[in-house]
């Protein structure tokens, strides 16, 4: 009877969603997204997509795990070792079979950050914005729409499993305020790092930390952000049960992603330090990779976190600290990419929701960079490999993250007053 009840309402919900044609359109064409990717994987991409290194390391994994980091993969594997054992399935379902079943579980996903958007933002909807959830629906579709969830398919990423933790994550401390879920929302966000630790750098962010400008005194609550900093390094420590039996893997993780060949390497990502890198190469400076990383690190980890603490309001501030995290991350790391993006659209959608109706800074920065990062990143993209050769720069979409860097400061630090 529950479960009937149940079905019930599913219908109800879809017809009355069926009403607007932006999201019959977007039914229609991201069902087209995933089956264009799935054939197009199998047949023209088949030897140049991301999933067939996750098969890989699926196969590394189970039956010569010493080689994690040093097998001659298509491109490097860069994730946490114990991330492996997620890939182990689809390895054993063999390539086609699990190419599709990964893919469907990327499909699925979407549908379940769609719901979960839709929540976050009805929870957290700032003042002035309609009553009635058109627009809202507008914005979850052109989501759906974006370029990179195409790319993401063709490619056979990973990422919508993190952009689903982290919106999961973000919903229970938005909606939960106890202790217990604050823990429980940091274990999940810990898992979406070993998986992925594309959002390694919104750990600092976890503290909750404040400086209040009235009384000039910083306020920190020590039990809670302990609370949280232990939720979010369980999964991490996970990695010890690998490290510790094979500690070359330990040195293989560290080599592959700051010291070995590819941050020496020119492509398209537009990344910051790739930028710098690229600059250096085509001029043939001497330069030291790592160092450009931890300068860079250090002047968008200070400036971020200073906003963080500066910030003239504390309610709902953890959205602003996972947009700082993963906007930290694509400026800095070597290797920043398309599909990436999609962990960093959702956050802005909640942002431009969170914000007044009228915030000029949303206009200006926030609506500009989502509108572009959703539909016009892949061309830059394109135009890289056409000047490669006399200019090699993707820099446009690396404006628009300055830009959406700058008015995410630019709100915290006036706009809320």
């Amino acid at each position: 009877m529950e479960l009937r009840k149940n079905f019930t309402k599913i219908k109800t919900r879809i017809s009355e969603l069926w009403e607007y044609n932006i999201f019959r359109y977007t039914i229609i064409i991201h069902g087209l997204y995933f089956i264009i990717s799935v054939i197009l994987t199998l047949s023209v991409f088949r030897e140049r997509n991301d999933f067939l290194v996750y098969y890989e390391v699926g196969k590394v994994f189970t039956t010569d795990i010493t080689n994690l980091y040093s097998a001659d993969y298509l491109w490097p594997f860069r994730y946490f070792p114990i991330s492996a054992i997620f890939f182990v399935p689809f390895y054993l379902l063999g390539f086609e079979l699990g190419l599709i079943l990964f893919n469907l579980l990327n499909f699925i996903l979407n549908l379940l950050i769609s719901i979960l958007l839709y929540k976050i933002i009805i929870l957290i909807k700032g003042e002035g914005h309609e009553k009635e959830e058109k627009r809202v629906i507008l914005y979850i579709c052109l989501f759906l729409l974006s370029l990179p969830n195409l790319f993401n398919y063709i490619l056979g990423q990973i990422n919508l499993y993190i952009t689903f933790l982290v919106l999961l994550s973000l919903f229970l401390f938005l909606k939960f305020e106890s202790i217990k879920w604050e823990f429980v929302a940091s274990v999940i966000l810990g898992l979406s790092i070993i998986i992925k630790p594309v959002t390694i750098f919104m750990i600092p962010f976890l503290l909750i930390i404040n400086f209040n400008r009235n009384t000039k005194k910083i306020v920190f609550s020590p039990l809670r952000s302990i609370n949280r900093l232990v939720g979010v390094l369980i999964p991490l420590l996970l990695n010890l049960f690998i490290f510790v039996p094979y500690p070359q893997l330990f040195d293989g993780f560290l080599t592959i992603n700051f010291t070995g060949s590819e941050p020496i390497i020119q492509n398209h990502s537009f990344s910051l330090s790739k930028l710098i890198v690229n600059f250096c190469i085509f001029y043939k400076i001497t330069y030291n990779p790592l160092l450009i990383l931890m300068i860079l690190l250090l002047f968008f980890g200070i400036l971020g976190f200073a906003s963080y603490m500066l910030r003239r309001k504390s309610e709902n501030s953890i959205i602003f600290g996972y947009i700082f995290g993963i906007l930290i991350m694509l400026l800095v790391y070597f290797d920043s990419w398309p599909h990436h993006l999609l962990i960093l659209t959702p956050m802005l959608i909640i942002l431009i929701f969170l914000s007044p109706r009228n915030s000029d800074i949303v206009k200006k920065y926030i609506k500009p960079s989502f509108i572009f990062l959703s539909f016009c990143d892949l061309a830059f993209m394109g135009i890289w490999f056409l000047l490669k050769d006399f200019f090699p720069y993707n820099f446009v979409t690396t404006i628009f993250l300055i830009l959406t860097f700058y008015g995410v400061s630019k709100k915290l630090l006036k706009e809320n007053k």
